[in-house]
């Protein structure tokens, strides 16, 4: 361990912080050049940095741990830190992706450390099994509370609640919001399954609407509908979907 290497600490406690220096004290080969409480703060950081490794709290308030690393270029060296239940534990296992166990010992952190070292050596294998995690924790079947997007260096975090509409846009989804649209790099499957059954519909491949957002639906053609929203916004339902929506819209 005679390379310098640079570190980083997202983590919304500040005893967890300060633990964290604390025991980064025994390694003067560590420079920890930036330490955040929000990973707003904490993906600014590590595009300005680039650090080596991270030391990463994974429930945060606003932007969680996992929705920061979505939304990362390239993924720097990860130390979780976290009071996840042992479910979670597993997962990160068998992605081979080290964490500490809050609370944590200094013996246990030390080996964190010489697993963070190691991973370095083979980095690019590493990310590959940070990503699987990533994809491991995104596919759960929790519904979903809120969608992070990146727009250039700008972040947003919408709410479930504002989401009006969903629409296929190639390998995109575009969401639209009452004053707002943002473009996703997310597949309709998902936003099917995650979205809360009880407020949204899938009424064509390529559109999931808000229940609540649907003035009427037309008949323009034999066997064929279309949903008018408040927006003014048309949009056909394929003939699969017919049954299902009338049953919601109680038509």
């Amino acid at each position: 361990m005679n390379k310098k290497i640079t570190a980083i600490i997202i983590e919304d406690e500040e005893p967890a912080r300060d633990l964290i220096k604390a025991y980064l004290k025994d390694y003067k080969n560590i420079i920890l050049i930036s330490e955040c409480d929000n990973g707003f703060a904490g993906f600014k950081a590590i595009n300005e940095h680039k650090p080596d490794i991270i030391f990463l709290d994974i429930q945060m308030p606003k932007l969680s741990g996992f929705e920061m690393l979505e939304l990362l270029d390239e993924i720097p060296g990860i130390i979780f830190t976290t009071a996840y239940d042992n479910f979670a534990i597993k997962a990160f296992d068998i992605n081979a992706v080290d964490y500490l166990l809050k609370p944590f010992s200094r013996e246990r952190f030390q080996k964190s450390i010489e697993k963070a070292f190691d991973s370095l050596e083979n980095k690019k294998k590493k990310n590959k099994k940070v990503y699987r995690l990533i994809e491991h924790v995104h596919r759960s079947k929790d519904m979903l509370e809120r969608v992070v997007v990146k727009s250039g260096s700008k972040i947003n975090v919408i709410p479930v609640d504002e989401i009006q509409h969903v629409e296929a846009q190639d390998d995109y989804v575009m969401i639209y919001t009452k004053n707002e649209k943002y473009l996703k790099q997310e597949t309709m499957n998902y936003f099917e399954e995650h979205l809360p059954a009880s407020h949204f519909i899938r009424i064509h491949r390529s559109d999931i609407v808000k229940l609540d957002q649907i003035i009427r639906m037309e008949h323009y053609a034999k066997d064929n509908f279309v949903v008018i929203l408040k927006n003014g916004n048309n949009i056909k339902v394929s003939k699969s979907r017919i049954k299902e929506l009338k049953k919601e819209l109680r038509f």
